[in-house]
This record gives structure tokens, C-alpha cells and sequence, in this order.
């Protein structure tokens, strides 16, 4: 049998990594250094202040981000919890209940959202409930986002659920408790760490998500990514790079936490 081919050893392979790691991660940096810039124009350096920071919360827009922003959370704290649910349901029947006729269809039918383009499932959406008469607002947003955020749930979940040995609940029952009793007492606090991950996950999706809620957001109603992009189309503002800094920040660290939960080992 053939060694495994280390490909950090290819010609070239730091090079192109640098340059992708510029690509995606440059333009984010100059967001978040001229978040900080004391100038009125995003062209001119006049050193660092915290004023468009302020600007967010006491502006002339303030209002408008305020309520976009308690959208975005209120949105996401619903889609997630519920999508987080509904992801740990299904896991426990994929992955605990055995072979049954429908459990790859169900397995493609979970994860689909991730591998279908988001802009196919925003017109799809839009269809459907343009179709059943369903008014577009708050409410869309909400239904649309928990079914687009249950893969992103369901897969940490299902990765922890993998790596706990079904021999704990056999285990807790021949200690006469149910199969209710063994899910409840045992395998819920062992999945525990992947069931919060996915929960992170779901809400960073929700929260960031723009191109469904663009499509399926009533008039009156924004969220903080569609907010943005309407100021955006007035021109680029310092605060704007505030707000997206912010919410940068916010990412990164839910997603930090999510990745450390995921890799966090409660079965020893």
C-alpha cells in the first residue's frame, strides 16, 4: 500500500494558500480598520476613534438599526432553538433507531439545503408562499429560516450522536430504567456539547443570512443584513463598516465556541 500524500510537500501549495487566506480575509480587514477611522470618508485616514461606534446606537439611523437588529436576534434566537429541535429529533431517529425504509431519503432530504445554491432556495421559497396565500413578513422570515437552518444543526448534532456508544443506554435500562429515561438522563447530557454547537451554528446562519430574507421579507420589515445593504445602495458610511464589524466580531466568536464544543469530549 502506497504512503499517504502530504500535500503541504506539492510545489506552490504555501503560495496559493497565502493567496487565498488574502483573498477572503483582506477586504474584512480594511472593514475593520476603517471602523476605527476618525474620518467622515472611507478613502481619507484621520486615526482612530470609536465615534462611528457611538453613531450606531445614537445616530440619525440608530432607530432603524435598533429594530433591525432586534429582528435579527428575535429571528434567529426562534429559528435556531426550534431548527435545533427539530435537528435533534431527527438525528436520534437516523442514528439511534436503526435501518428504516425512509432513513436515506430523510438523511438527503436534512441536509439538502447546504448543497442546493441559497439563491435556488429563496426563489423556491418565495414561490411557495406566494403560492398558499402566506403575507411576507416577520413571520416568513421566521419559517423560512428554521428550514434553512436545520442542516447546519443537524450536523454537529449528528457527529456527536456518531461518537457516543449506544452501550450507555443499554446500559441505563438494564438498570430498569425506559428507553425515554436512557435518552432523557443519558444520551441528552452526552450529546449535550454538539447540540449547543449546532445551535450556534443554526443562530450565526440566521443572523447573517440575507439572500432569503431579502427575497421573502415583507416591505417595513429589515433585519440587520438587509438593512445594511439598503444603506449601502445610499453609499458606503463609516458606521456601516461599524455595524459590520460588529457583527463579524460576533461570528467569529459563536463560531470559536461552536468548534470547541464540537471537539469537547464529556463521555470520559
Amino acid at each position: 500500500m502506497s504512503a499517504r500524500t502530504d500535500v503541504k510537500t506539492y510545489p506552490g501549495f504555501f503560495a496559493i494558500t497565502l493567496l487565498c487566506m488574502v483573498i477572503l480575509y483582506a477586504p474584512l480587514m480594511v472593514v475593520t480598520v476603517y471602523s476605527f477611522n476618525a474620518s467622515p470618508s472611507i478613502t481619507v485616514w484621520e486615526g482612530l476613534s470609536l465615534r462611528w461606534y457611538a453613531d450606531v446606537f445614537t445616530g440619525p439611523e440608530s432607530d432603524k438599526f435598533k429594530q433591525a437588529a432586534f429582528n435579527s436576534f428575535s429571528i434567529a434566537l426562534i429559528a435556531a432553538t426550534l431548527a435545533t429541535a427539530i435537528a435533534t429529533a431527527s438525528a436520534t431517529a437516523i442514528v439511534r433507531a436503526g435501518r428504516f425504509r425512509l432513513r436515506l431519503p430523510s438523511l438527503g432530504l436534512i441536509t439538502l439545503p447546504i448543497l442546493v445554491p441559497e439563491i435556488v432556495l429563496a426563489v423556491a421559497t418565495l414561490i411557495f408562499f406566494n403560492s398558499i396565500g402566506f403575507t411576507r413578513g416577520y413571520m416568513t422570515i421566521l419559517v423560512a429560516h428554521i428550514a434553512f437552518c436545520i442542516p447546519f444543526a443537524y450536523l454537529p448534532i449528528q457527529a456527536r450522536m456518531q461518537g457516543i456508544e449506544n452501550t450507555y443506554e443499554q446500559a441505563a435500562m438494564d438498570l430498569y430504567a425506559t428507553k425515554a429515561q436512557a435518552f432523557r438522563q443519558v444520551l441528552l447530557p452526552l450529546m449535550m456539547p454538539g447540540i449547543i454547537s449546532g445551535f450556534l451554528l443554526a443562530f450565526i446562519v440566521s443572523l447573517d443570512d440575507f439572500i432569503i430574507t431579502n427575497f421573502v421579507k415583507g416591505a417595513g420589515v429589515e433585519t440587520l443584513p438587509t438593512a445594511i445593504f439598503g444603506s449601502v445602495k445610499q453609499g458606503i458610511k463609516p458606521n456601516i463598516m461599524a455595524i459590520s464589524t460588529m457583527l463579524l466580531s460576533l461570528s467569529i466568536m459563536m463560531v470559536t465556541i461552536s468548534y470547541f464544543l464540537s471537539k469537547w469530549d464529556n463521555t470520559k
